[in-house]
């Protein structure tokens, strides 16, 4: 079982074109963990961004009356991918990894693929 940390180092050492990736609480919007991003992509800012998409695709589903869970969102960018991947087990309700890919450098089936596993070993 990986902590948060652990996870987060993972995310940027093995999936090819991460640039940034943050551990979220989407019942605050805070960034409970972060790491890559820089001076031009603020990863806490992102994360806070990213909780209203999460919410909003929640509430969706519950006027629908969709009675399934979200696996992942994905955001196509000109230059860049963002998955958001709820997280399921181990405590992991309400939160979600949210990962920053290089367009030009990432494979977003095996990102995905990737992301799945980190989220199967982490423990919060």
């Amino acid at each position: 079982m990986a902590n948060s940390e652990t996870a987060l180092k993972d995310a940027m050492a093995s999936i090819e074109g991460a640039t940034g990736v943050a551990l979220v609480d989407y019942t605050s919007g805070m960034a409970l963990g972060t790491l890559g991003g820089g001076k031009d992509f603020n990863l806490d800012v992102a994360a806070a961004g990213n909780t209203d998409v999460v919410r909003a695709k929640l509430r969706t589903m519950e006027h629908l009356g969709i009675k399934d869970e979200i696996e992942d969102i994905l955001i196509t960018l000109g230059t860049q991918y963002h998955l958001i991947r709820l997280l399921k087990a181990r405590g992991g309700n309400g939160l979600f990894l949210y990962l920053v890919l290089d367009g030009a450098r990432a494979n977003l089936a095996m990102a995905r693929h990737q992301l799945k596993k980190i989220e199967a070993e982490l423990e919060v």
